[in-house]
């Protein structure tokens, strides 16, 4: 059995009388990929900026390796070392990305701040090389670069610290279709090779189904279905669940008896 890597225990997290988040428990093996699926409002960024440290939970706890996440840490190499375990990957990287920084100096930004030590010129090298990017690229400013080329930047840059979980939070939902594919081969690619664990927020089954092992269905803030992905969507036990695969487009979709369904819910 593969050792777990990310472990969320009890979340919650509420904004005035609205529970954002009540408590989600969930766990990520090493290597693994989990998806969080849901409809918009359903909490599942809230937890996964709760998982990267952007928001604090009310309540529950985000272990990583075994370790709280929420123990204080004191001096600068141990909050850096933190800071390392777990990084995210944004819907749009243009507002991710300095427009000022050609992609090389973001890189070697990145690795000046981690590892001062190290060659950074061979290292923004492999790092271009494995997200299928080069030296014309290296030297480019984001706005001269497609949005899969900027979202390949973004990976990048977040594994350049070499992290333990990658927490994807819409990642591909601003691409083309046929960019989406690519990034999700490239995605697929980096886990065989780097043991790294995904975590994939998403309201797109398509993604869930191609990417992740395991999944978990949310729901007004509280977790309504998971387990593995191929037994949750072929034979969904929550009507909410399976409301959402009805609610994906094909031949005879009737999107107002699906919007009839979801209030009847």
């Amino acid at each position: 059995m593969r050792k777990t890597v990310l472990e969320a225990v009890g979340l919650r997290r509420a904004y005035g009388p609205v529970q954002a988040v009540d408590d989600v428990s969930f766990r990520l093996a090493e290597g693994g990929s989990l998806g969080i699926v849901g409809e918009s409002g359903s909490g599942k960024t809230t937890t996964a900026r709760i998982v990267v440290g952007l928001e604090h939970a009310d309540g529950g706890r985000i272990l990583v390796h075994g370790r709280d996440r929420g123990d204080r840490v004191r001096g600068r190499a141990r909050r850096l070392a933190r800071a390392r375990e777990v990084q995210m990957v944004f819907q749009d990287p243009f507002l991710s990305l300095d427009p000022r920084t050609t992609v090389g100096g973001a890189l070697r930004e990145t690795l000046r701040l981690h590892f001062p030590g190290a060659d950074h010129g061979r290292r923004v090298a492999e790092l271009l090389d494995q997200v299928g990017l080069g030296a014309r690229e290296a030297d480019a400013l984001p706005r001269q670069l497609s949005g899969g080329q900027r979202q390949r930047v973004a990976i990048a840059r977040a594994l350049a610290v070499e992290p333990a979980v990658l927490v994807l939070d819409e990642a591909v939902a601003a691409l083309d279709v046929s960019v989406q594919a690519q990034i999700l081969n490239l995605l697929a690619d980096i886990r065989e090779q780097s043991r790294i664990g995904y975590l994939f927020i998403t309201h797109d089954l398509g993604v869930v189904r191609c990417v992740t092992d395991d999944v978990v269905v949310m729901r007004h803030g509280r977790i309504v279905e998971a387990g593995p992905t191929a037994q949750v969507l072929a034979a969904p036990e929550h009507p909410y669940t399976r409301l959402l695969l009805e609610s994906v487009p094909r031949p005879g979709w009737d999107p107002q008896g699906i919007a009839a369904a979801r209030r009847a819910l």
